[in-house]
């Protein structure tokens, strides 16, 4: 068993929190994004817009931009969860177009792609070069988000993540530089979202949250985004899922998604991610519900390691104590289960047509995620992993 560190070491062990310089959280902020860039040095703007967003709404916008003299391009090519060749030709089309600005506008695929055309665009680096921690050498343009949908928190986050179709795997870069000048979370923009992707992005932001308070490398400092996080998208999730326009429960989602993302940077996630990875490559299994089916399993491998901390996350999901931490752990897993139910998530990998001969393949991948798989409370080996995937099968 881990042994827990004495509160006074947490604190002093050094901790780095870098957020956009502008964070703009409530209904109608999307609003403001306009006067944010009319404010700027900006004056040509790429903008990189997931193509469910109202077509009146994004008229509006790019209208009153060029009324400012703003040159604009819009473009809604990503539709899915992007690769390194969709990232190619999106760096290529922000060079061509000679802008100075990108703006992503979407869910968690379309900033993520904003945030390295941003970094990459007029740059000598790669994508390749820039895969891991730390490699991003700078970025020459703007960069402002405003996700659509509450689930990555990418828009205050340093991380972007692609498929890297060689060997079928996503990649992550992580580096300050991707954090944006500017984020504007506008709980309105996601009252659209179908209930499915609300389950699902729900979950992935709740994820984001659990991960960093049972993190090897937990603090204090991100434990109250951490914490809060679970208990605003547990309480709210079921509501928002039945109801779209149901606006507290989407605002609340929404900032439950953005303390996710302001926990990625300092502590980031762990096994959960690691090991959905591999799905999300091999078998195009879409991250969130990824992160959602093998997430009870890597909380029971890792409950008997760090049982206050996994207590302490079943109490915000809603469970009632027990006996004990392990007690309380582990009905905090059956809560989770409870809500898995009420909002249609799957209960096995096998929902998404893979098949039980390709558990070996996934595992061997996952192993390679070491970036994650080092933060996890618990070590996790070959077999371990194979475990975990044949219980979640």
């Amino acid at each position: 068993m881990r042994e827990i560190p004495d509160t006074n070491d947490v604190l002093m062990k050094p901790i780095v929190i870098q957020h956009p310089s502008k964070v703009m959280f409530g209904d109608g902020s999307f609003q403001h994004m306009v006067d944010g860039l009319r404010a700027s040095k900006w004056k040509q703007v790429a903008m990189i817009v997931w193509d469910s967003i109202p077509q009146d709404l994004l008229s509006k916008v790019k209208t009153n931009l060029e009324d400012a003299g703003i040159r604009v391009l819009v473009d809604t090519s990503i539709k899915k969860e992007p690769s390194y060749r969709d990232q190619r030709r999106l760096i290529e089309a922000i060079e061509t177009f000679g802008a100075d600005c990108v703006v992503g506008i979407g869910g968690g695929s379309v900033l993520d792609v904003a945030k390295l055309g941003a970094a990459l665009a007029f740059r000598e680096q790669s994508i390749e070069e820039v895969i891991g921690i730390g490699n991003l050498m700078g970025r020459k343009l703007g960069l402002v988000c405003v996700p659509t949908t509450a689930g990555t928190g990418s828009e205050v986050s340093p991380n972007a993540i692609l498929l890297d179709e060689s060997d079928m795997l996503k990649k992550g870069a992580v580096s300050p530089h991707l954090i944006p000048d500017q984020a504007y979370i506008d709980p309105l923009l996601t009252h659209s979202v179908p209930p499915a992707v609300t389950a699902a992005t729900g979950i992935d932001a709740l994820t984001h949250c659990l991960e960093a308070y049972t993190n090897k490398f937990a603090h204090p400092l991100v434990d109250v985004y951490a914490i809060k996080g679970v208990e605003l998208i547990a309480k709210h999730i079921e509501r928002a899922f039945r109801n779209g326009q149901d606006k507290d429960a989407r605002a609340a989602l929404a900032l439950g998604s953005l303390y996710g993302g302001m926990c990625l940077g300092p502590i980031n996630t762990a096994a959960v991610h690691a090991l959905s990875y591999p799905l999300g490559g091999e078998f195009k299994v879409p991250h969130g519900i990824s992160n959602a089916v093998i997430l009870p399993y890597v909380m029971r491998f890792n409950v008997e390691t760090v049982p206050d901390r996994y207590a302490d996350i079943a109490v915000a999901i809603g469970a009632e104590r027990g006996a004990d931490d392990r007690e309380t752990a582990k009905q905090g897993i059956a809560k989770l289960l409870e809500i898995y139910e009420a909002v249609g998530i799957p209960s096995g990998i096998r929902s998404f047509g893979v098949p039980e001969s390709a558990l070996d393949s996934l595992a061997e991948s996952a192993l390679k995620v070491t970036r994650l798989l080092k933060n996890n409370p618990r070590a996790m080996t070959l077999e371990d992993i194979r475990a975990i995937y044949r219980e979640a099968y």
